[in-house]
Parts: structure tokens; C-alpha cells; sequence
């Protein structure tokens, strides 16, 4: 599976924007994709995942302001930011995993730039 991501750059704290993230290759039909996020001197960290069958899980940090949706039929996966930190400057990496099979292999976007400015 490859994963390609999108929708890196410049934002306004107290703004919003978008990423996106479509699935390529042996996806199967049921699987996990979502965003994770590392900051400078940070470890990468959960920011939200969808499930195909729509259940979705959110870091606290970004519950009521980030958003998460899929296509199941594109495969793709988009987070809509608002209400921007600075906090939420990092680079932002899309990731896939199946739900079913062993083992279970993660699968990672190149990562996006998205840098809140105040």
C-alpha cells in the first residue's frame, strides 16, 4: 500500500485547512486510516483515525476542532483543521492499516508541512 499526501503549508492561528490522503495498491476493505503528527523534538503522536466502517478516534488535543472523513470508494482520507494553534505546527503523516490479518502492517505517508503562525 502507498499513501500519498497532500495539503501542506502555511496557516493562521484561529484558521483552517485541509489535508488530504488518498490509498493506493492492495487495500483491503477493512482497514484504519487516519493522521498522526510529529512537531519538532516530539514524538509522533495519534491526531484522528476512521475506521471503514466509520468509527473514528481523536487525540484530546484536537477533539471539537479537527475533523475526520473517508471515501471508502477512493480511499481517501481527509482532516479538516480549525480553530489553528501554533501547538498544531507539524508534519503531519497519513497512515493505513488493515483490521483483519497477522501481522498487521502500518503504512505511512511522506509527510506534510503545515506550519500555524500567529
Amino acid at each position: 500500500v502507498q499513501l500519498q499526501a497532500s495539503g501542506g503549508g502555511l496557516a493562521q492561528a484561529g484558521g483552517y485547512w485541509r489535508l488530504s490522503c488518498v490509498a493506493f495498491g492492495s487495500v483491503t476493505s477493512l482497514n484504519t486510516m487516519g493522521w498522526y503528527r510529529q512537531a519538532p523534538g516530539n514524538q509522533r503522536e495519534l491526531v484522528a483515525t476512521m475506521t471503514s466502517g466509520g468509527t473514528t478516534d481523536y487525540a484530546d488535543s484536537v477533539k471539537g476542532r479537527f475533523t475526520i472523513s473517508r471515501d471508502n470508494a477512493k480511499n481517501t482520507v481527509d482532516l479538516l483543521m480549525n480553530g489553528l494553534r501554533t501547538e498544531d505546527t507539524a508534519v503531519y503523516f497519513c497512515n493505513y492499516r488493515a483490521i483483519i490479518g497477522c501481522p498487521i502492517n502500518w503504512y505511512w505517508g511522506q509527510g506534510t508541512l503545515v506550519t500555524v503562525s500567529s
